[in-house]
Order: structure tokens, then sequence, then C-alpha cells
């Protein structure tokens, strides 16, 4: 086994207290958004033998196991990741695999660069994810009724609204989804931000699950996403719960700290609560007008203790393990690559034994996991976990 250091990245909307209390670390005072896990080139896990992403270049078979690579290639094919939200992300779509294909490839042969702000894919692959909550961790997902979200503007009386609230009562829902979301990212910024800035005090006023369109504005003032959110289903997940989030389906996290995994991939449509390029053809290309209650995962139990969060994708698996004091040791091997974190570890008990002793790190009495540490198996390897905690292990589906 590897023990990780892991880079966490800083961007705006991330907790300044999240991240540094898992980690048992002073906060800086700066936001701490998301803290990396794996072998993405844009912040790749470092090892006592060398960054990951360049040792599994070195040898992808020994490193990823031959059936992996057989299957995605020569890359870890999944981002394990902390995320810390302090303020909203951004509301986004991610495309399917063929979208993400063909999108790439003609991308590609217009020459625009990665770095230009009209790029949408920077790679060919898609991007379904899963987010685990560690806290209570608020969000959207997915389009509602369009008659709930009709009732909600309508609360608002805000005169500019209505001719949103009519077109929700149109059918089919789905066209009438459609309609209101084009329109509202397809008006000009300034002409829409009066409409805005009322709505938002409007929601301010009302309180109640309201208040979520009023936080999502207090960041984000003339942003048309703000109206775009009453569209969505607004979802709160309790420690343990997640939500799997497949291609088409706009989302946003708002707050709340969580292990979030998804497919090795940066390919992002915006909707809106950013001030980065937003590409309304590509995402009315991409989006899935379908309304409908968001899934909430609940794991389920193994017999051996693995508890398994099922998802319809082969690039990543999560589960969990919680250990109590006492408990027999658990024997992890797969012929897939793993990466362990763990998220609670009392008084330092947790330990790991691997069976490797060529200098991997891991072997005789193996190594302590505190919470916050995480280590990288690789494929054919074991991990023999002993003592108490919760540990989270992110692998490939078999």
């Amino acid at each position: 086994m590897d023990r990780l250091v892991n880079t966490v990245r800083p961007y705006a909307w991330g907790s300044t207290t999240a991240i540094p209390e898992l980690l048992g670390v002073a906060p800086t005072g700066a936001p701490q958004a998301e803290m990396w896990m794996g072998a993405h080139p844009g912040a790749p896990s470092r090892t006592g033998r060398g960054a990951l992403d360049e040792l599994i270049a070195a040898d992808p078979a020994r490193e990823l196991g031959r059936a992996t690579v057989a299957r995605f290639g020569p890359r870890l094919p999944f981002l394990f990741k902390v995320l810390a939200a302090g303020a909203p992300l951004s509301l986004q779509v991610h495309p399917d695999l063929d979208q993400a294909r063909a999108g790439y490839a003609a991308e590609e042969a217009e020459g625009i660069p990665f770095d230009d702000p009209r790029r949408n894919y920077k790679d060919p692959h898609h991007k379904p994810e899963l987010i685990c909550a560690l806290t209570p961790f608020h969000g959207l997902c997915g389009f509602r009724d369009p008659a709930e979200a009709a009732a909600t503007m309508a609360a608002l009386e805000v005169d500019s609204l209505k001719p949103y609230v009519d077109l929700l009562s149109a059918h089919p829902e789905e066209a009438a989804l459609r309609e209101v979301l084009t329109a509202i990212l397809s008006t000009d910024h300034d002409e829409l931000a009066p409409t805005v800035a009322e709505a938002a005090h409007a929601a301010a006023r009302l309180g109640g699950p309201h208040t979520t369109y009023a936080r999502i504005a207090h960041h984000f003032p003339t942003d048309p996403g703000v109206l775009a959110a009453m569209l969505l289903n607004p979802v709160t997940l309790q420690p343990g719960e997640a939500l799997y989030l497949g291609a088409g389906v706009p989302h946003a996290y708002i707050d709340g700290l969580g292990v979030e995994i998804m497919a090795n991939s940066d390919n992002v449509l915006r909707c809106g609560l950013t001030p980065k390029h937003v590409d309304v053809p590509e995402l009315l290309r991409v989006v899935r007008f379908e309304p409908g209650e968001p899934a909430i995962l609940r794991p389920e139990a193994t017999a051996s203790g693995e508890e398994v969060y099922d998802t319809p994708i082969d690039e990543f698996r999560l589960s969990r393990f919680v250990r109590a004091e006492g408990a027999a040791p658990t024997r992890l091997t797969a012929s897939t690559p793993q990466i362990l974190l763990a998220v609670d570890a009392p008084g330092g008990s947790l330990r790991l034994r691997g069976g490797a002793t060529d200098g991997r790190g891991a072997g005789g009495d193996g190594l302590t996991l505190a919470q916050g540490e995480s280590v990288f198996v690789p494929a054919g390897e074991t991990a023999e976990m002993h003592g108490a905690g919760t540990v989270f292990r992110a692998t490939v589906a078999a």
C-alpha cells in the first residue's frame, strides 16, 4: 500500500473549516473546497514512490490490474474526493459517453484551445458521479414536477415571473421545462437582473422552503441560475446517504461535507451560478428534461460487513466499513485498484496491514490510518483492516 499525500483545492465556494476539521489541522482562513485522491493530472496524489499518475503510467498493469487496463485504458478510471461546500457550486450537467466523444472530437477539429472559455469538452469521457454525505448536505438535483416549480414561483408574487408560471402549466411537462429553462438562460442578464433581485427579496421574506433561493441569491445576486434553481428538486442528505448523478441531470451542491466519487473526466456544462461560460445551445442538447424525485441511496450491507452504494456505472464503486472496537480483521483483496479513506479513526486505533513487502510501505506491521488519511492499494494486493473507525473504499466495479 501507499499512503497518499493529497492536494486540497482552494475554490472560492469551499468551506474554511470543514476539511481542516476532518484532517485535524488548523484552518488557514482560506476556502478549502476539495481534497483530491487519485491520479488526475491536475492534482495527482503523491506517494513515497512518486506521483500516483506517474506510477500508473510506468506500469499500468501492475498498479491497475490487467482487467482494468483492458476496460478503461492505462488510467485510473475514477477520481475520489472530499468535498466541502461553504457556498453554492455552479448549476451544471454532465454529458453521456457518446455526447462527450462527439463533443470532444468536434472541438478538437475546430482547434479550440483547452484554456479557451468556450471549450466545453476537455476529454472524450463521461462524468457520472456519486456524493455521499458526511454531515447534513444540501443540494439541488433533477427537475421537479412543473406544477411544484410553478407554485414556488407564484408564491413569490413577482409579476415578471408570471410568464414562467404560465408556461410551467402547459403540457407535455418535458416541453414546459425546456421552454422555461431556455427562456431563463437566453434572456439578457442585465434585463433579468431586476427579476432575480425581486425574487430573492421575496424568497427571504417568505422563508421556509424558499430560504434556499435567498441563500443562493446572496452569493449570486443577479445570476439567472437563481431562477433556474426553482425548477429543481431541493435535497437534504443525512450522513451516510448518497445521490447518484447520471448524464444530463442538472444539479448543484449548496453546502455540507461529503465524499464524492466520479468517472475521471473534466466535462461540465454549466447552467448558472457561475461567472464561467454558459453555452446555452450545447447545454440544452445535453440536459434531460425528465421530472421526478431524486432517489436517495442508502448503503446495502454485505455478509463481510461492507456497505455498498449501488450505482449503474462501471468506472467506480463506493462502499464503507463501520468498524467497532474489537471487530475481527477485514481482508480487502481485489483485482482492481483501491483507495481507502478514513473519515473516523477514534484514538488512532485504525490500522492497515498490507500483503506487500517490496518497499511499498505497508508490509510487516503496516500503518496507522488517522482521520482524513488515505492509502492506495494496487490491484491484486491485500489490505487487512484492524481496529475501530469508518473507512470509505473507492474502487472499480467488478
